[in-house]
């Protein structure tokens, strides 16, 4: 049985881990089911947080504009998971953004992890929904802030070791538990030029465009793709 890990949770703009940005990030280190340390903080993405986004986790532009800064906030966080295996809900999903990040900054990540989800799939009724906050319901866990990440994490701590119970319970080989190294191919996104983002600048002006875009974070790829949808919506 797994008795020294960290849990991790982090929220984000948005689904990719190329072109959005991780917003907050809560983590807390288990050892004998105590935690040991902790790791709560927001994150500026230096862009807009989509309304969906702030609907779904009350976190806002405001709140993110004194937040850490991500390169400085992300080195922290690998420094504090470093040899540690992972647990999560559907943990490959935030482990997306910090391999991202990684390759990136040509910074060597590999992770070993457990998944609550997985284990729940395995565990639990076929007809019980595993999200995380059916997870909490089924657990009779209390949720206070939900999609804040260091809350979710420590319900996500909750229900990983209640399904360690109950794999004990009833008798499930350890394969399940056995900690699998994470996969996530990521390839390096590069900043835009100063010649692409002139010509998107010049491109808007001239078509009286006016969505917004995040120049900070801008990737090449990224405006590629931008220039290539206002050319077919508004022409050459």
């Amino acid at each position: 049985m797994i008795d020294e890990y960290v849990v991790l949770d982090l929220e984000m703009t948005g689904l990719s881990a190329k072109t959005d940005q991780i917003i907050e990030i809560g983590a807390v280190k288990i050892r004998d089911n105590q935690i040991i340390d902790k790791m709560d903080c927001l994150v500026n993405p230096k862009c807009k947080i989509p309304t969906r986004v702030v609907e779904l986790t009350g976190i806002t532009d405001e709140m993110v504009a004194d937040g850490r800064e991500k390169d400085e906030a992300i080195t922290e966080l690998l420094s504090f998971i470093d040899g540690y295996i992972l647990v999560g809900q559907n943990i490959n999903f935030d482990y997306s953004f910090l391999k991202q990040w990684a390759v990136n900054h040509k910074r060597p990540l590999e992770v070993k992890a457990c998944d609550t989800l997985k284990l729940a799939r395995v565990l639990l009724p076929a007809e019980q929904s595993k999200k995380l906050d059916a997870l909490c319901e089924y657990f009779g866990i209390e949720r206070k802030r939900e999609h804040r990440a260091f809350d979710d994490a420590i319900e996500t701590w909750t229900i990983f070791e209640k399904l360690k119970a109950l794999a004990l319970e009833v008798g499930i080989s350890e394969t399940y538990l056995e900690p699998r190294v994470l996969v996530y191919r990521a390839k390096k996104q590069s900043p835009a030029t100063p010649k692409q983002m002139q010509r998107l600048k010049e491109y808007r002006e001239s078509h009286q465009i006016y969505d917004e875009i995040n120049w900070e974070t801008l990737t090449k790829s990224e405006a590629s793709r931008i220039m290539d949808k206002y050319i077919l919506v508004h022409g050459r």
